[in-house]
């Protein structure tokens, strides 16, 4: 690359407008930086990383606390539910029917959505087991 002034030797094109006098002073700040920044960094290294930590472990027990907590808690009443799903019970599904369950098995339950109607779902798509009544059969 050449250089259009006298500062032939120099390099970086940032430098050329300054001259050499701008060199020695950049050189000299930088060294000084890193003469005084192990210094400073050694008493209080320690203390400092905790303090930038302390942020992000607050941050995740809010979180902890605010969403995943509760939600294990939901789960875990909804499988309890699941498990005491009986023959005669009223059910309401995350596909908005309301039914009485005629048939169990492991993982599918049959729904009586009306007379002479069965429709086969999933244990995990029945959202609420209602009270007895609460479906009329027509």
């Amino acid at each position: 690359m050449s250089c259009p002034t006298s500062y032939a030797c120099c390099e970086d094109p940032f430098l050329v407008p300054f001259g050499p006098v701008y060199k020695e002073i950049v050189v000299f700040l930088s060294s000084a930086y890193a003469q005084a920044a192990p210094a400073a960094a050694a008493s209080t290294d320690l203390s400092s990383s905790l303090m930038s930590m302390l942020p992000l472990v607050l941050m995740f027990g809010v979180l902890y606390f605010v969403m995943i907590r509760p939600q294990m808690k939901r789960q875990k009443e909804h499988k309890t539910m699941l498990d005491a799903l009986a023959k005669g019970d009223e059910v309401s599904t995350a596909g908005g029917f309301l039914g009485k369950i005629s048939q169990i098995s492991d993982s599918f339950v049959s729904l009586e959505i009306a007379r002479g109607v069965e429709i086969q779902l999933q244990r995990s798509a029945i959202t609420q087991i209602l009270p007895k009544g609460t479906v009329k059969s027509s």
